[in-house]
């Protein structure tokens, strides 16, 4: 049962992802050549792999993270989070896989909506990418699926129905809980980046994201709903 987990030991997550590059025409040859590929049968027909690169911010292989934001609960029922951002991707991973070494988050427990397809490969992939080992929370070979500290709330939402998929938005207003797209969604992050060059408004929204994760959890758990502690240091 979710309640018998220790609430203190999970790590709550979100990133936020962009296309490598900012438009087509700064894209290497061989990297279109590969795009082209790796696409082909997703795109219709008609949409050219020119058109269809706005999607390159869901794919490890042709992204990046520029943010990656994390809560863990304190011990008067708040919410710490802090982000690690910016347009050095090394460096975020770096900083990240650094707070893995505290004695507190050597058993710690991953939590993330859509987790186990899309935020634990991707920080995983993009840890490999940049020619470090992922942390070890993300690691996954040789474990028995009992033994991989993840925690999915769109998996724990199936209840086995696999065939469904709820968004967080949509859990946030389920459970009376304030919605995190209240300014952006994640269809305009690359477009805030890039275009608008404002990475703090994309990191105030991966926050946002966090604390709801947090208080979905928590809701599935039948309990109150957290606070954020806005002192981070």
């Amino acid at each position: 049962m979710i309640q018998n987990i220790p609430l203190e030991k999970v790590l709550f997550l979100d990133i936020e992802t962009v296309p490598l590059y900012g438009n087509w025409q700064e894209i290497p040859e061989t990297e279109k050549a590969l795009w082209d590929k790796k696409t082909k049968y997703q795109r219709k027909d008609e949409i050219s792999a020119e058109d269809f690169y706005e999607k390159a911010g869901i794919m490890a292989e042709f992204g990046k993270i520029i943010c990656i934001s994390i809560g863990m609960l304190e011990k008067n029922e708040t919410l710490k989070i802090k982000s690690f951002a910016g347009d050095d991707e090394k460096k975020i991973l770096l900083e990240f896989g650094e707070i893995f070494n505290s004695p507190r988050l050597r058993e710690v427990i991953l939590c993330a909506h859509n987790g186990k397809e899309f935020d634990f490969p991707w920080i995983s992939r993009r840890f490999l990418i940049n020619g470090m080992q992922p942390p070890y929370p993300f690691q996954m070979f040789g474990k028995k699926p009992w033994e991989i500290p993840h925690i999915d709330t769109m998996e724990l939402w199936k209840f086995g129905d696999y065939k469904s998929f709820v968004s967080l938005e949509l859990l946030a207003h389920v459970f009376g809980i304030p919605t995190p797209k209240d300014d952006i969604d994640g269809s305009m992050v690359s477009s805030i980046y890039y275009i608008e060059k404002d990475l703090q408004r994309i990191i105030d929204y991966c926050e946002k994201d966090v604390l709801t994760l947090a208080n979905i959890f928590r809701r599935m758990r039948q309990e109150d709903l957290l606070q954020r502690n806005l002192n981070l240091d």
